[in-house]
């Protein structure tokens, strides 16, 4: 806990001096800034906060695109391993039906041959009643013989079919993926990019605040010691709050930077629950709950999911929230325009 405190105390003291470095950094991609601009807000701070936003709702497209690279390259792999499956059990049926097939040819022949007789011939060329019924019992054997080398034959037959079918739609399915994958890997590396100047200029937008604007986004808020409950939602919540503090960076997961829904993430990922990694797929996450019954370790998304905060209690939320400014604790309405309220655990 002391060492905490210091953390807190030298976060404090270097928090101005450190909003324009850490602005000036660039990080991977991940969700949600929220506005910070006030009714009597300068022109530079509006620009700014619309800047963020923007840059904020490029970089949750960034992600849900990136997640989707992510599931489309599952269903590639898998589509593969289908077809190998596939391929093999379609090589078996087909030796199975070359092996058979020599059977039935053998019996056909023995037959053509003569070694199947039927009832009557049997009889008169006996010479006993006892040679005669050997007679019928070996042509007894050698139709048994065939019926079940024909069945085996229609069976290998059958299951070569089934084997190229799959495959064939197997094949589809992987190709359908990997068509999928370049279309998606194009569209990352332009949102990245698109991405990437938005984050300049929302650097060069932070750098236009003046000195009081600058402070004021870099304070930390309430950093007072804040009972949790128990449980998971409990020991996320202390997670985040925790994280008191620490600057925004798009695409950050910590341990000391961090972007909205990598907070949120991070903070049930120490209680033991893995949640999605976009705003809009933690925003869907658990079971919905109404405003009234809200408590500490919601979920609550704004904007159109395109933010995430972590409610403290019925009324507060602890967040990342955007450039420039660090993790705090504020109004559970101040982020914006709730869009879901979701109970992850409890």
């Amino acid at each position: 806990m002391a060492s905490q405190r210091l953390k807190r105390g030298m976060r404090g003291a270097i928090a101005a001096t450190a909003v324009a470095a850490v602005a000036a950094s660039i990080a991977p991609a991940s969700a949600g800034a929220q506005p910070n601009t006030p009714a009597n807000a300068s022109e530079a701070l509006k620009q700014y906060n619309d800047l963020s936003e923007q840059a904020s709702k490029l970089n949750e497209e960034l992600l849900q695109a990136e997640e989707k690279q992510g599931k489309n390259q599952e269903e590639l792999d898998k589509a593969n391993a289908d077809v190998a499956a596939a391929n093999q059990v379609g090589d078996q049926a087909k030796a199975d039906e070359e092996t058979f097939r020599g059977k039935v040819d053998l019996l056909t022949e023995a037959s053509f041959e003569g070694a199947r007789f039927n009832q009557l011939s049997a009889l008169l060329v006996s010479d006993s009643q006892q040679e005669f019924l050997n007679r019928m019992s070996a042509l007894g054997v050698l139709a048994a013989d065939n019926n079940e080398a024909l069945d085996k034959l229609s069976g290998a037959v059958d299951t070569a079919a089934d084997a190229l079918k799959k495959a064939t739609e197997a094949q589809a399915r992987a190709k359908t993926a990997n068509d999928e994958a370049i279309k998606i890997t194009e569209d990352i590396k332009k949102r990245a990019a698109d991405l990437d100047t938005q984050k300049k200029d929302v650097k060069a937008a932070l750098n236009k605040l003046t000195g009081a604007e600058k402070s004021n986004l870099a304070d930390s808020g309430d950093m007072s010691d804040i009972a949790v409950p128990s449980g998971a939602a409990g020991a996320a919540v202390a997670f985040a709050l925790a994280q008191r503090g620490d600057m925004y960076s798009y695409g950050a997961t910590g341990p000391d930077v961090w972007d909205c829904s990598g907070l949120v993430m991070m903070s049930y990922r120490a209680a033991g629950v893995n949640l999605p990694r976009t705003s809009q797929g933690q925003g869907s996450a658990g079971r919905p709950v109404t405003r009234g019954e809200v408590t500490a370790g919601d979920i609550i998304a704004y904007n159109g999911f395109g933010h995430v905060a972590l409610a403290i209690s019925n009324t507060e939320v602890v967040h990342a929230s955007t450039d420039g400014v660090p993790v705090k604790i504020v109004p559970l309405e101040s982020p914006g325009s709730i869009s879901a309220m979701r109970r992850i655990a409890g």
